[in-house]
């Protein structure tokens, strides 16, 4: 039960997309925050298409995902949705083997899991998130991935893609 009543008129975003909400999960502390009209489209599109989507500069054509209102380079408002492939460069990445509390559920995070930064193709910022390789020599910045989604129903969050994996 939360303390937080949603005060907002409005339900959907200008172009039909419901605004989402993120809660805490099974943690002690309650929290509600508003994922705004960008973030709801893109984990909206994750979780109902399987598909990437991000924002494009109308000035210098970056892609941002994840999306953002106005471009860091320009300060250009960005409105063109483009669709990024789920397939990317592996540009970074590193094996965590000591347990921590994960902020999502209070619960100690499973070790080893591999964090990653890719650049999906079609993008030009890139994303974080993991991979379900743990032996840090079968690794190497550069290597192709690609998205593997959750089954059905998958989550209104980031973890609609459960991880990436190697494309051999």
């Amino acid at each position: 039960m939360s303390i937080y009543k949603d005060k907002r008129k409005a339900t959907h975003t200008p172009d039909g997309y419901e605004l989402l909400t993120l809660e805490s999960g099974p943690v002690e502390y309650d929290f509600h925050w508003h994922q705004g009209a960008y973030w709801s489209k893109f984990l909206a599109e994750m979780r109902d298409n399987k598909r990437f989507m991000g924002v494009k500069c109308p000035q210098c054509d970056r892609v941002f995902i994840p999306p953002r209102k106005v471009c860091g380079r320009c300060y250009k408002e960005m409105n063109e949705w483009v669709e990024v492939s789920d397939e990317g460069d592996l540009q970074g990445f590193t094996v965590v083997r000591f347990p921590y509390i994960d902020p999502n559920t209070g619960a100690l995070m499973e070790v080893p899991y591999t964090g990653i930064w890719v650049d999906l193709d079609g993008a030009d910022t890139r994303m974080m998130h993991f991979c379900n390789e743990h032996d840090e020599s079968k690794l190497e910045v550069g290597m192709r991935m690609r998205a593997v989604w959750e089954d059905e129903p998958r989550p209104t969050s980031i973890h609609a893609v459960k991880y990436f994996e190697k494309i051999e």
